[in-house]
């Protein structure tokens, strides 16, 4: 910790990432549920729709649609039971998460290499980068940010 304190700039690349990625990004929040899997995922998904509940906890670790990631449609139960079926926080949250790994990315390459500008540019190519678009725009993608999350 007493890397940043040494060195204030860090504050400001930690926040010019964030303001960057969220005013980017921000328009995601305005998106509506896909009618490709969103459907099957999540607004007809039972399990899922209800928010927590023993049967749907139970089922995110044993069954699954596709893969196995009980992570992911845990985290999906919550957003249903923070936000229901509106789209638009089901979306920032996998933004929000994007943003906690752009940081997270700087962070573990700074911290790496002591360079802080070099470690900010990758961490804003990492940012901005168009391969980026679908985890954060599509919220079924979510396992992409979250694996990411949780690897860094």
């Amino acid at each position: 910790m007493s890397k940043i304190q040494n060195n204030p700039v860090i504050y400001w690349i930690y926040f010019v990432l964030a303001a960057t990625t969220l005013i980017v990004f921000v328009q995601v929040g305005r998106f509506d549920f896909l009618n490709y899997d969103d459907l099957q995922y999540i607004t007809q998904n039972n399990y899922v729709n209800s928010g927590f509940t023993l049967a749907g906890l139970v089922w995110a670790f044993k069954d699954s649609i596709s893969y196995w990631h009980p992570l992911t449609w845990l985290s999906h139960m919550l957003d249903c039971q923070l936000f229901g079926l509106n789209p638009g926080p089901h979306h920032l949250v996998n933004l929000g998460l994007h943003i906690a790994n752009t940081l997270l990315l700087f962070t573990v390459l700074w911290r790496m290499t002591s360079a802080h500008w070099r470690s900010a540019f990758v961490a804003a190519l990492f940012a901005l980068h168009p391969l980026h678009i679908e985890p954060v725009a599509w919220i079924v993608a979510r396992k992409d940010v979250l694996s990411t999350f949780f690897w860094l």
